[in-house]
């Protein structure tokens, strides 16, 4: 409940919208993703998932709606594009953990594809947002492929990101300016 100055009242709701966990870095990313293509400057999208739709429900043209589907393949990763002559593939990972990311979440399929990447000479690296943090680390996706198949744990610490991440700074107008850190590691040479 909300009192306001006036005396009036509002109820708040504190429901939990569970379909939108996870949203806040994608929803940035896009909005990164949006102001690079429309200032000319790469052209990086969000790889739709490939799914299989079964059974729809279809009054009307204006009102068909999926009501069952089945994802057709493991997806590889999420986003992906050209830079500089460049191309770039990431995946995009949002805890809500202060401590750790769950390794689970990164799924082997991804972990193959992003070394295929590399291998024939593209960029393949992961953003991960400790979302209670407010913080966004840009990892080549090497060094997690490394963690992950060398770890025992189940999650990747908080403290290995700080170690082995570049830390991305919020900005008002590049969310998430990961291109930044591309920039940067082409000016040292790596």
């Amino acid at each position: 409940m909300i009192k306001y100055p006036n005396g009036s009242r509002v109820k708040v709701d504190k429901t939990i919208d569970y379909g939108r966990r996870g949203m806040s870095l994608e929803d940035d990313l896009n909005a990164t993703n949006k102001y690079y293509l429309e200032s000319d400057i790469a052209a990086v999208y969000k790889k739709p998932t490939p799914i299989q739709i079964t059974k729809v429900e279809y009054k009307s043209r204006a009102t068909a709606r999926i009501t069952e589907a089945y994802f057709q393949t493991p997806s590889t990763t999420d986003y992906n594009g050209v830079y500089k002559n460049l191309y770039i593939d990431f995946e995009a990972k949002e805890t809500q953990s202060k401590t750790s990311l769950v390794s689970s979440m990164i799924h082997p399929h991804q972990l193959a594809h992003m070394e295929r990447v590399i291998r024939y000479g593209g960029i393949a690296f992961v953003i991960v947002r400790f979302y209670s943090l407010d913080e966004t680390y840009f990892v080549f996706a090497a060094k997690i492929i490394n963690y992950l198949r060398s770890a025992q744990r189940k999650s990747i610490p908080h403290a290995w990101f700080v170690e082995n991440g570049i830390l991305i700074p919020y900005n008002y107008l590049i969310k998430v300016d990961y291109l930044k850190v591309i920039d940067q590691l082409i000016l040292e040479g790596k």
